[in-house]
């Protein structure tokens, strides 16, 4: 069936926006986007049309923990309580419901794509039940690890497995490492062989906290600590004596089918290596100030031309999985990085990154019809600038299966 929608404003992002201009779709896909309205489109009024948003991080599983982990100055005062809540195991039921409301949610505030991080494979079902599309990266921790490969190729068995459930939506998986703090540099090897041998993204928690650098710089400081108290201290790793992104490019981990998450604590040389290495970085800003990480570089990020997408990151360092929230987040941290350049980060950037470019984040020819509508006040002439701005989700809406009032 085919359907037609005007709205004041169109906003393909692989263009400009177009005023008054009108979609087209059929079979759930785009077919035409114009500036001229056939008679019989359906008239959306002054509203903005554009691509669902794409959440390139966060960690579904974890949406139990909502409101249960406290603001932290630094970043493993924040994780020791996170370690200690998600030791008292909670039962199946109540981790997939939470996420399922955490999904809705995210749905409801324009989010048609994500990129999730776990750790249990638990929250796969309530994504399949969603209808929505995404990719999952079953992480993968150890410090100390005898058979990497037989790590990975369990963590495979387990994808194979989550893969084979009934349900609706796109779901692909991959191998990840969570971090250099906790992951064995003979695994990270093993991780990169996987990745490259299934031809799919990995990704990676990488220079967000201050701790992170300081272990990796001298193998000292809070992180050592808390891996010594945890009994998972390796006393053969070796510190490199380099930052956190040197580290992995030595590696050769980095290339453009890393996702790399945060990077807060990237120096200029780390942000050079990062572009050269053709990796795209997530940047969950909100989440970095609530865990005590700092303020991600962006403007930097932006100008040196590294790709950036947007995450919210879980529920246990955010009030919610409202990507809009995120942007206007950026927007005020980074007020040198265009309106512009921040949308395509929440939508074609981290549809790329997730290897879904083809079908998610922009609206042309071809690609899925999952589109969203904002209501756009009185007085705004500027509509990119405006949606960075903070977007509550009753002012979003789905085409075509929802009718928003003009």
């Amino acid at each position: 069936m085919r359907s037609s929608f005007a709205a004041g404003w169109v906003l393909p992002i692989a263009g400009a926006p177009i005023v008054g201009g009108c979609v087209t779709i059929e079979d759930g896909r785009v077919i035409r986007v114009s500036a001229e309205r056939p008679a019989h489109a359906v008239d959306l009024g002054r509203r903005v049309l554009l691509p669902a948003l794409v959440n390139a991080h966060t960690h579904l599983e974890l949406s139990y923990l909502r409101g249960r982990i406290g603001r932290a100055a630094c970043f493993t005062e924040w994780v020791r309580p996170l370690l200690a809540a998600r030791r008292e195991t909670p039962d199946a039921s109540t981790v997939s419901t939470a996420a399922a409301a955490a999904i809705a949610e995210a749905r409801g505030s324009g989010t048609g794509l994500f990129g999730d991080v776990s750790n249990t494979l638990a929250a796969v079902p309530a994504l399949r039940a969603s209808g929505l599309s995404a990719h999952v990266f079953h992480e993968l921790l150890g410090f100390t690890v005898a058979d990497p490969e037989a790590r990975v190729a369990d963590a495979r068995a387990r994808i194979a497995a989550a893969a084979a459930a009934a349900g609706g939506g796109d779901i692909r998986f991959s191998v990840a490492p969570h971090a250099p703090y906790s992951v064995a540099p003979a695994l990270f090897d093993a991780i990169r062989h996987d990745a490259s041998e299934h031809g799919a993204p990995t990704t990676v928690h990488l220079a967000e906290s201050r701790e992170e650098v300081q272990l990796l710089a001298d193998g000292s400081g809070p992180w050592r600590g808390l891996l010594e108290t945890l009994g998972v201290w390796n006393q053969a790793w070796q510190p490199p004596g380099v930052s956190p992104v040197a580290y992995l490019r030595q590696r050769g981990f980095l290339d453009a089918s890393t996702v790399v998450v945060h990077g807060v604590q990237c120096t200029p040389g780390d942000i050079a290596q990062l572009r050269e290495s053709g990796a795209t970085l997530v940047s969950c800003p909100r989440s970095n100030a609530y865990v005590g990480a700092g303020t991600p570089p962006l403007e930097a990020l932006f100008a040196a031309g590294v790709p950036v997408a947007f995450g919210t990151d879980s529920l246990a360092s955010v009030d919610d999985l409202n990507l809009f929230s995120e942007l206007a987040a950026a927007r005020r941290s980074a007020p040198g990085v265009s309106a512009p350049q921040l949308l395509d980060g929440a939508t074609r950037t981290g549809a790329r990154a997730l290897g879904f470019g083809g079908d998610y984040g922009t609206i042309e020819p071809g690609r899925r019809a999952a589109l969203i509508s904002v209501r756009v006040p009185d007085g705004i002439v500027d509509v990119e600038e405006y949606l960075v701005s903070g977007i509550a989700p009753p002012d979003v809406a789905w085409l075509p299966t929802e009718a928003p009032s003009a």
